[in-house]
């Protein structure tokens, strides 16, 4: 009996004598990011793709800036939000997909034969693609600053900024890393990505909610967190510090990442048990 016990792998975060856990989201958060930047298309794609839609869109909607009860003087403050945004969700789509790959390969399987603990696997699979969601977001500022978008909370906005977007990425890659988990295939995926995109349009990515005049569309969108999401970023620009705003965007993604990450371990104890 203690032979067959030694002989079988031991499950994720029961080893003993386990390198430290910071080590362990070192070394695979270290191969995730890697990996991504071995495939061009997983960073140049989600620089390129929103700003490309957020110029068409700063063109083809300026005339709302007319509507009264506009928020902003210019489209392209107003439409800035969208693009962080959309790189969450390449964020997600990115991170379920590379991880779904390594079960696909069997990769996650032979983890099982090491001490590596759960929460490392997530933390390193997600770390990897949260450091190029990073570099979209300075991307998107950098764009930014140069068609002379303003900020009216400051400078010290920028940081905020940042960090609501960082957090934002982090939830929606929990999304994926469910996704991933649970059906174990690239391929379902990159299908849940639709409906992940349409979740952008059906909220206030174009228009304020109280602007929005066909009622079921005002409803979906006061209903999406999307909405609260886009808001929360899109205050630091065109309002200044929202301090309501900036709470309902915090603490959506925030809401998101706990629902997202705990699913997704939940879909990690399920799918280890059946290895």
């Amino acid at each position: 009996m203690a032979t067959q016990a030694a002989t079988e792998p031991a499950p994720l975060g029961l080893s003993v004598g386990d390198p430290g856990l910071v080590e362990q989201v070192y070394a695979l958060g270290r191969r995730a990011f890697f990996r991504v930047l071995r495939q061009p298309g997983q960073i140049i794609f989600p620089l390129v793709f929103p700003m490309l839609l957020f110029a068409v869109n700063s063109a083809g909607l300026d005339a709302a800036t007319r509507i009264p009860g506009f928020p902003a003087d210019d489209y392209r403050d107003f439409a800035l939000a969208v693009p962080f945004m959309q790189g969450a969700l390449f964020t997600a789509i990115n991170a379920g997909t590379d991880l779904a790959r390594d079960i696909e390969t069997g990769f996650l399987n032979r983890l099982r034969l090491t001490p590596m603990k759960a929460l490392a696997l997530l933390a390193g699979q997600v770390g990897g693609v949260i450091i190029i969601s990073v570099i979209q977001a300075l991307s998107y500022l950098l764009v930014a600053a140069a068609i002379g978008v303003e900020f009216e909370s400051g400078p010290a906005g920028v940081p905020v900024l940042l960090a609501l977007s960082i957090l934002i990425s982090f939830a929606f890659a929990g999304i994926g890393a469910f996704l991933a988990l649970k059906f174990g295939s690239g391929e379902a995926v990159q299908g849940f990505f639709p409906l992940l995109f349409v979740l952008v349009f059906l909220s206030s990515s174009s228009l304020p909610r109280d602007l929005i005049q066909t009622d079921w569309f005002r409803t979906v969108a006061t209903y999406n967190p999307v909405s609260y999401l886009i808001e929360g970023i899109r205050s630091l620009v065109i309002f200044g510090w929202d301090a309501e705003a900036l709470a309902l965007g915090f603490g959506t993604a925030g809401a998101i990442a706990v629902v997202a990450y705990t699913a997704a371990s939940a879909a990690l104890r399920r799918r280890v048990g059946r290895g």
